[in-house]
């Protein structure tokens, strides 16, 4: 195992917890919170929380209707929050779409291209519908969010799905690259880090074939983005979404992001109020992008509360999160590969991984070790994390996920190791 070079916890985590009441609770079992179930959904800092709440205190009115002043002001904090995560991920303001989460951007796209006409509504062109004799290429370590939606795209219009598959370390087998991605190839759909294995995907290699054979890439990127720096450009995707909640943000608003040309071109997944330019009784026309794809009264103070994260995260500075957070993945990697009996289920090195670390443990269920975790204050995931395809790849039933994030201390790593040496013991006894 790789532990050279490893760098030290670069935040000050005890400062920072004060951001954080809840890891402060005790739960009913006695013990001190020790959350380790980010890849779910991360806990708020006061500051994110007290954006959203000032929003509804002082500028609450439905964004971009109404002329006065109130109006006025709820649009300018949802525009201003655009623009923050615009400058997150190397984007422009127009490119990014705000939705529910990574999984309505996700289906936004893979609606768009089932649906694409030659006047979308807003008289633009450039996307053909996909159909029969159409290839979709997805990755045997997809979240369902970014495979369900493209299994009823091919089921709706008759084109081929196929995949990559694992390599038994847990990374994407491309030997076959070329093959898989060929000229009958309309889109590559892969997570750039996937929320089970850690693995982070070569995702340039992957785009420059795509873009080669005139596919379109798009990017579950909902456990990168809040862990480390991204730039859209030089992922070199097409589209890419990922939600506000995994990143200190409000649950209910997410983001995708479009190169611009595309986003012109496809037609909106929900259609309404609000995105659109002229009404006829017999017809109507579309706004131009990000407008046209956020139909009805919009989620303004979860926006808000998102620009606030970001702004948190700025702060922190998204190297000093990646180190940060491989300080703690190189510790937790040591300390369960030592355990007899336990076998990580990924990448056992820091090489082009990141902070989501599962394991099983042998004779002991998933479910029992986290019933065990969870009695010691020690919060997990347990099951197939919404990936069943990888457990069914390792011949497994489920798997105990770990996974780390801003405000967790290596003393909560050993606390993990201790904890799953405790659930061996318990149940050997």
């Amino acid at each position: 195992m790789r532990t050279q070079g490893v760098p030290t916890v670069a935040i000050d985590v005890d400062k920072l917890r004060d951001d954080f009441p809840i890891l402060q609770r005790t739960m009913d079992s006695g013990a001190r919170l020790v959350y380790l179930d980010s890849g779910a959904t991360t806990h708020k800092p006061l500051q994110v929380l007290d954006a959203e709440r000032d929003f509804y205190l002082t500028r609450n009115a439905a964004v971009h209707r109404g002329a006065h002043q109130l109006a006025q002001e709820a649009t300018e904090a949802y525009e201003d929050a655009r623009h923050t995560v615009a400058g997150f991920i190397g984007a422009a303001d127009d490119e990014i779409v705000f939705t529910k989460n990574a999984t309505e951007g996700i289906n936004v796209v893979a609606y768009g291209l089932g649906n694409a006409l030659a006047d979308n509504g807003g008289g633009d062109t450039g996307i053909s519908p996909i159909g029969p004799g159409d290839k979709i290429v997805v990755t045997e370590m997809e979240h369902h969010a970014n495979l369900v939606p493209w299994q009823q795209l091919a089921a709706r219009t008759g084109a081929k799905l196929d995949w990559f598959r694992l390599t038994d370390e847990g990374r994407l087998d491309l030997d076959d690259l070329d093959r898989l991605v060929d000229e009958s190839t309309r889109v590559v759909a892969v997570s750039h880090q996937s929320n089970v294995l850690g693995t982070i995907n070569p995702l340039r290699t992957i785009a420059d074939r795509a873009h080669a054979v005139g596919a379109y890439l798009v990017v579950d990127a909902a456990q990168s983005v809040p862990h480390r720096p991204v730039d859209v450009t030089a992922l070199g995707a097409d589209f890419l979404a990922f939600s506000g909640h995994k990143m200190l943000g409000p649950s209910g608003v997410g983001v995708l992001w479009g190169r611009r040309e595309l986003l012109t071109a496809l037609p909106p997944f929900l259609t309404g109020g609000s995105m659109i330019e002229v009404v006829e009784m017999d017809h109507s026309t579309f706004l131009p992008p990000p407008q046209r794809f956020e139909a009805g009264v919009p989620m303004a103070a979860q926006a808000v509360g998102l620009g606030a994260a970001v702004h948190y995260l700025q702060a922190l500075g998204m190297d000093e999160v990646a180190a940060h957070e491989d300080a703690l993945t190189a510790r937790a990697l040591e300390l369960l590969g030592e355990i007899p009996g336990v076998r990580i289920i990924g990448p056992r090195d820091l090489t082009d991984r990141g902070s989501a670390v599962s394991f099983t443990v042998d004779g002991v269920h998933p479910h029992d070790v986290g019933q065990v975790l969870d009695e010691r204050g020690i919060a997990v995931r347990v099951g197939h994390h919404c990936a069943r395809p990888i457990v069914r790849r390792f011949g497994i039933p489920a798997t105990t996920r770990a996974t780390f994030y801003v405000y967790n201390t290596l003393g909560e790593v050993d606390a993990l190791a201790n904890g799953v040496r405790a659930a061996q013991a318990y149940f050997r006894s």
